[in-house]
């Protein structure tokens, strides 16, 4: 994924989805690339929300001011 940038990383693949969804609703194109190891029945490694280069600061302005998880 060459000129493509994580912008977001989670353990919990709704959240994930969550920023995904943000992120296209705001018309920046994003991806999610499962690095989790379902192998064994307690899951490692991150879930990771990837975007363009070019749409990669508005991205991360979106994901650090409008999207919290309480």
């Amino acid at each position: 994924m060459k000129d493509w940038t994580i912008v977001y990383k989670a353990s919990i693949s709704s959240r994930a989805e969550i920023v995904k969804g943000v992120l296209k609703d705001r018309d920046i194109e994003a991806v999610i690339v499962n690095k989790k190891d379902s192998t064994v029945h307690i899951s490692h490694g991150q879930i990771e929300v990837l975007v363009p280069n070019d749409h990669l600061l508005k991205a991360i302005k979106i994901v650090k001011d409008d999207i919290t998880f309480e």
